[in-house]
């Protein structure tokens, strides 16, 4: 299952911390986040429960950039 997800990010170093920490969650089959429309990109590992998982997302991308947001 793909998603795509708005976040609020301050530059485009940061929003390529959230796509690194993004891609090494559990239950996350590929994330890209696009810095110039804000937007992340999130396809899922087969039977992952989406909300879940993303709250592991925001959890590892607030380790490398806290005062970032994924708008679940």
């Amino acid at each position: 299952m793909k998603k795509i997800y708005r976040i609020d990010v301050d530059c485009a170093n940061c929003a390529n911390k959230m796509e690194d920490a993004a891609n090494k969650t559990p239950g996350v089959k590929n994330a890209v986040v696009n810095f110039m429309t804000l937007k992340m990109n999130v396809e899922f590992d087969e039977g992952a429960d989406c909300k879940e998982v993303m709250k592991s997302v925001l959890a590892n991308c607030k380790k490398v950039e806290d005062d970032c947001e994924i708008y679940i």
